[in-house]
């Protein structure tokens, strides 16, 4: 049901079209990112590039150990000068972290990263070039030193940074395990202006901190408005200037897939559903209640809500919301929309409010899955590896529980464990 093909689903919401499911945000701005490296060209290289050099940098302990130590004399160099001040807690040593599809927020470190020791990697990637110890290790870096050192490579390596940047809190709030769904949806928004904003206001930003980071690194700035030449020949011009290529072809193609993905994989219809779910909350008396959206959630059922239905849920959520703010201890410290279901059966307001009632079941039965679920099958990986390929389903869901919930488990004392298996049954000694 993932990815570009939902047949399954497809399925589905043809024999019941209310039937709705709302997969994991969290993977599907994942999807985003791992789309626009895949439908442009330039993108999809620059990202092998990044890879090749992270690879060739920290692939061994000391090429790591020569990365923190020109980190470390340039630091020094940068103090002496008067450019930098010492300060406590400024200037940490910077790492490279391999960008992971399934880690979302990692690409955009490693982009912050990559640019912050820039100087360095290329230090170091020099120092390969001269002393590798086999040919292959020498040729390669000479071509990575040839690829990152082009005026090109900063471009796109600046433009995805700035793009990664304005989904960076999206990202962050769509990947805690209690999703706050009124803030997700309005960073969603957000997140959609700013890349708006910037492919009409932010093509000379982006050019003029290109072209001051060329000129930092003695990178060679080309003429912009010379003929662009596709590949290593200088023989068949595109027709169009490097100044055209970068804009139009690079910088609109990858904000414009950005956008156009996000609005496909949250389409309105999920949206609705969960700006809804998020409507109906009875968390701290009802905060985020707005009427106009959990009216336009009981829309998306027609089958359970026809004309008539829907103009008397109107008058019935006016009286609903005085009533459920009006200091009844039973309505003050529901933590969720189960809890206001059970509250309501309990306090024999279940008829009294039948169509909210009615909707907050169909709520309850909607499968929203969470950047939780998508987690549990990445942490698969970690525990079920090559070492442990025969491990048993008993263990391997007691270890997942452990893995996946090790925030509850910590705080669990070594005390606590080794009672309870000292209370298991009778022991010749003390454990």
């Amino acid at each position: 049901m993932k990815g570009e093909i939902n047949g399954l689903k497809t399925l589905i919401m043809k024999d019941s079209p209310s039937a709705y499911y709302i997969h994991c945000f969290a993977h599907q701005l994942q999807l985003t990112l791992v789309a626009i490296a895949k439908k442009h060209l330039d993108v999809e290289d620059f990202f092998d590039h990044v890879s090749n050099v992270l690879n060739v940098v920290g692939g061994s302990f000391k090429r790591r150990d020569l990365l923190r130590d020109h980190q470390a004399k340039k630091l020094e160099q940068l103090f002496e000068s008067g450019e930098v001040k010492k300060g406590q807690g400024l200037h940490r040593e910077r790492g490279l972290q391999r960008p992971g599809d399934t880690r979302w927020g990692s690409h955009f470190k490693t982009l912050d990263s990559f640019i912050v020791i820039f100087s360095s990697i290329v230090d170091i990637l020099e120092v390969i070039e001269l002393e590798g110890s086999t040919s292959s290790d020498r040729n390669q870096a000479e071509y990575l030193l040839t690829k990152i050192k082009t005026f090109k490579f900063i471009f796109v390596l600046h433009l995805m940074l700035k793009v990664l940047a304005m989904s960076n809190e999206l990202s962050m709030i769509l990947q805690k395990k209690d999703q706050d769904i009124v803030n997700a949806m309005e960073f969603l928004n957000i997140t959609k202006k700013r890349l708006q904003d910037m492919r009409e206001n932010g093509w000379e930003s982006l050019l003029d901190d290109v072209s001051s980071f060329c000129d930092v690194h003695d990178i060679l700035i080309p003429k912009l408005d010379e003929s662009y030449f596709p590949g290593k020949s200088k023989r068949k011009s595109s027709g169009v200037s490097y100044e055209h290529h970068l804009c139009v072809e690079v910088f609109f193609v990858v904000i414009d897939v950005q956008l156009q993905e996000l609005n496909d994989r949250f389409d309105v219809v999920s949206s609705d559903l969960l700006l809804g779910m998020g409507s109906l909350n009875p968390v701290n008396s009802f905060s985020n209640f707005d009427k106009g959206k959990i009216m336009t959630l009981a829309k998306c059922y027609p089958s359970e809500f026809d004309d008539g239905k829907i103009r008397d849920l109107s008058y019935q959520l006016d009286t609903f919301i005085i009533h459920m703010r009006s200091g009844n201890p039973k309505f003050s410290n529901l933590q969720g929309i189960r809890d206001l279901a059970k509250a309501l059966v309990e306090e024999n307001l279940a008829e009294t409010y039948s169509l909210v009632y009615l909707l907050v079941k169909l709520t309850l039965i909607l499968p929203v899955a969470t950047a939780t679920v998508e987690r549990a099958f990445s942490s698969m990986k970690h525990i079920k590896n090559e070492v442990r390929n025969s491990i048993g389903n008993q263990y391997l869901n007691d270890c997942l529980v452990y893995y996946i919930e090790r925030d509850a488990f910590i705080n669990v004392s070594n005390d606590v464990i080794i009672d309870r298996f000292q209370n298991m049954k009778t022991r010749r000694g003390q454990l």
